[in-house]
C-alpha cells in the first residue's frame, strides 16, 4: 500500500486487508467488503446532490450501486496535506458487461430502464441540466467546418487529412440531416416534459460502468448525472455497443425491446433516438480531437479510427433504415 493510500484510508472506519491498482483508482479489500478509492474529479458542489441521488436510489431498491462512504468525520471527501481530494465508494466483485455476450447487453439495457423508472425525482440539491441537443449540434457543425478549413490548408497532407477531406461532404450531410430532423421534431416538448417530471440521466452509461455480479447488475459511476431526456442514456449505450459490434440489426433491436419491455418508449422518444443516431458523432469526435491535439503528428490509431467511423456509416445507414425508417 502506498503512503498516500494509507493516509486516506486511515480516515475511514474500515480495516484494509489489501489494495491493488485498477483503471484510475485503487481497489480495496476490507473487513467490510470491497471498496474503490478514487480521486475526486467532479465539482465539490455536486457532491451533496450525488449523495442525495445515491440515497434515493438505494431507498427505491437499487442496492447494487457504488454509493459513497463517509469518513470518520462524516464527510464524503477526504483530503491529503497537498490538497488532493479522494472519495471512497462501495464496489462489487464481478466483471464488466461483455459486449460480445448478447445476454449481458440485453440485461444491461433492461437495467437502464429500471434505473430510469426511479430516476424521476426532485432532489433537494439542485443539479445541472444537459446542453440542449440543437445547441450541441450547431456547435459541432461549426467545429467540423473549422477542421475542414484547417485541413485544406495543411501542407503536406497525410493519410488522415486525405481521408477526412474525401468523406467530409457526406459526413456533413448526415450532420445537417440531424439538425433538420431535430428542428422538425417534438424535441422541445419532450425536453420540457422530462424537466417537469424531474427526469435524470446517468450521464455515462456504458459497459465499463456496468458490473455483472452473482447478485445481478451493479451500476457504477453516477458522477456525470444530470437533468436531461432520459433516453439520452439509451442512445449513448446503444451507439457505443453498435460501434463495437458493427451495427448489428438484431442486437440493436433486442436492446430497444429489452428497454421498452420495462420502460416503454413513446413516439417522441423513439424519434429522438433516431435523431441522435443520425448525427456522425464518432466522425466529429475524431476530427475535433485531431484539431485540438498536436496536428504535426497523427497516430496510425487515429487514422484507423477515422476510417472505421467512415466505413461504419454504411452499416449505420442500414440500421437507421430498418429500425427507424430513415433514409438520407
Amino acid at each position: 500500500m502506498q503512503e498516500f493510500e494509507q493516509k486516506i484510508l486511515e480516515q475511514y472506519d474500515i480495516e484494509v486487508n489489501s489494495t491493488r491498482k485498477v483503471r484510475g483508482a485503487v481497489l480495496c479489500e476490507t473487513n467490510k467488503g470491497v471498496f474503490l478509492l478514487k480521486e475526486v474529479t467532479t465539482s465539490e458542489k455536486r457532491i451533496p446532490a450525488l449523495c442525495e441521488l445515491y440515497t434515493w436510489l438505494y431507498e427505491q431498491g437499487e442496492h447494487q450501486i457504488d454509493y459513497m462512504v463517509a469518513n470518520r468525520n462524516g464527510e464524503y471527501i477526504s483530503s491529503l496535506d497537498n490538497g488532493d481530494r479522494y472519495m471512497l465508494k462501495k464496489w462489487y466483485a464481478g466483471h464488466e458487461c461483455d459486449i460480445k455476450k448478447t445476454r449481458e447487453i440485453l440485461e444491461a439495457a433492461g437495467n437502464l430502464a429500471k434505473l430510469h423508472t426511479v430516476m424521476r425525482h426532485e432532489l433537494e440539491y439542485g443539479i445541472t441540466e444537459g446542453i440542449k441537443t440543437g445547441e450541441k449540434y450547431r456547435r459541432h457543425n461549426r467545429e467540423l467546418k473549422k477542421v475542414r478549413q484547417f485541413v485544406r490548408k495543411a501542407v503536406p497532407k497525410e493519410e488522415f487529412e486525405f481521408a477526412f477531406l474525401q468523406q467530409f461532404e457526406l459526413m456533413y450531410q448526415w450532420a445537417e440531416a440531424a439538425v433538420c430532423e431535430l428542428e422538425q421534431s417534438d424535441y422541445e416538448q419532450l425536453y420540457q416534459e422530462e424537466m417537469n417530471r424531474s427526469g435524470m440521466t446517468h450521464g455515462e452509461y456504458n459497459y465499463h460502468n456496468i458490473i455483472m455480479t452473482r447478485e445481478g447488475i451493479a451500476t457504477m459511476n453516477f458522477e456525470k448525472f444530470h437533468r436531461d431526456i432520459q433516453v439520452e442514456d439509451l442512445y449513448y449505450f446503444l451507439r457505443k455497443v453498435m460501434e463495437k459490434s458493427g451495427w448489428k440489426l438484431r442486437l440493436g433491436d433486442g436492446m430497444l425491446n429489452a428497454y421498452s419491455a420495462i420502460h416503454p418508449l413513446t413516439r417522441s422518444e423513439t424519434e429522438y433516438l433516431k435523431i441522435r443516431l443520425i448525427y456522425p458523432e464518432k466522425f466529429w469526435k475524431i476530427a475535433n480531437s485531431y484539431y485540438c491535439m498536436n496536428k504535426a503528428w497523427i497516430s496510425v490509431k487515429n487514422t484507423e479510427k477515422l476510417k472505421t467511423a467512415i466505413k461504419q456509416t454504411e452499416e449505420k445507414k442500414m440500421f437507421l433504415k430498418e429500425l427507424f425508417g430513415f433514409e438520407l
